[in-house]
């Protein structure tokens, strides 16, 4: 594909793909080719939206190349799989300040992926967006 799917230069949503044969994967990040039967696929904006499926707390710094670490100094940080409505599972970073406590993640709670620099980010949704 030509368009990095993480990068925050597209405009709307998370780029995936999805088998144009009979099998109809669909895929993130975006792949030239099924992963399932190896058959063509075809770009595809996913919603972004989805469950938490499972998640845990990264504690340690990641290994350095790639990961920088910011000016304050590593911070542990959740990380869960966010199951989309297409059924493709996103591994993302939880947008939760784990020092205030773990309590506000749940398997199974509705959050929101959006697309950035590296690993996507997710966070829960409010309730008004839960009803849309």
């Amino acid at each position: 594909m030509a368009t990095d799917p993480r990068s925050p230069a597209v405009a709307v949503g998370l780029q995936g793909s999805r088998c144009r044969s009979g099998c109809a994967v669909t895929a993130y990040p975006a792949e030239d080719t099924c992963p399932r039967c190896g058959g063509p696929a075809e770009p595809e904006v996913l919603t972004g939206t989805g469950t938490l499926w499972t998640w845990t707390v990264q504690r340690y710094a990641p290994k350095s190349p790639p990961f920088q670490a910011p000016p304050g100094g590593f911070e542990p940080f959740a990380l869960g799989y966010v199951e989309l409505a297409e059924g493709v599972r996103v591994a993302a970073v939880l947008d939760v300040d784990i020092r205030e406590g773990l309590d506000g993640i749940r398997i199974g709670m509705p959050v929101t992926v959006t697309a950035g620099h590296g690993v996507p980010r997710a966070r829960p949704m409010t309730p008004g967006e839960e009803d849309s």
